[in-house]
């Protein structure tokens, strides 16, 4: 009798370690999935609000794969940037300037707000080190939140890439990014949160042309001087 309940209860063990091992999620598999998610985006719209310490800026998003990216601001009001694949445009209301970079590169171009697409996470996946914060666990998005999220934490392989590390919270239910916190070289933080996402709604190619003010002032190359 005493054999048999040892070997009841070791199949049970053996039972509840395999079920244990098979729910264990690593970061990169997590990750993965993530990255898989928005492989099936063609394109989407979303309300942005980005903060780095001072007055937070906030607009409407606007990305279509692979590399197109337009935000417009209502705060600060009508200020625009845009990316489309080759040339960075900022318009600046405040000052009548529109600042143009022909980059030569693609969506890392357009900054951190295209991480969230599907060449900014394959370049993420490439470029840093993937690690859970603390558990894959949900977590509230802020102290005292209801709205759950899990988060990733990415440290950069090299000095070459502009974020020394990235926190990416992550909605359990959607896998869509909920919001990109990076840290500089200097530690400041900037903080990318995106919300009301709509997916796949067929946005054309023509919402990336922008017409600056004919009184603005050009400035070309403006991040090389």
């Amino acid at each position: 009798m005493k054999k048999r309940i040892i070997l009841a209860s070791l199949v049970l063990l053996t039972a509840a370690v395999g079920l244990f091992a098979q729910e264990i999620v690593t970061a990169e598999q997590f990750f993965n999935k993530v990255s898989d998610k928005y492989a099936t985006i063609n394109d989407y719209e979303a309300s942005i609000q980005i903060s780095s310490g001072t007055q937070p800026m906030n607009g409407k998003l606007s990305f279509k794969a692979p590399a197109l990216l337009r935000i417009d601001f209502s705060q600060p009001a009508e200020q625009v940037i845009v990316f489309d694949g080759q040339r960075l445009v900022v318009y600046i209301p405040q000052y009548r300037a529109v600042l143009q970079q022909e980059t030569g590169v693609n969506s890392a171009g357009a900054g951190a707000a295209a991480l969230a697409s599907r060449d900014g996470l394959s370049m993420m996946k490439r470029t840093y080190s993937l690690a859970w914060e603390s558990s894959p666990q949900p977590v509230p998005l802020d102290s005292g939140s209801q709205e759950m999220v899990q988060r990733l934490m990415l440290t950069r392989k090299s000095a070459a890439e502009g974020f020394k590390t990235i926190r990416l919270s992550i909605a359990p239910a959607t896998l869509l990014i909920r919001r990109i916190e990076g840290w500089t070289v200097a530690n400041e933080k900037i903080t990318f949160d995106f919300t009301s996402i709509k997916l796949n709604q067929g946005i054309p190619a023509t919402r990336f042309l922008y017409d600056a003010p004919a009184s603005a002032n050009v400035y070309n190359n403006f991040l090389f001087q």
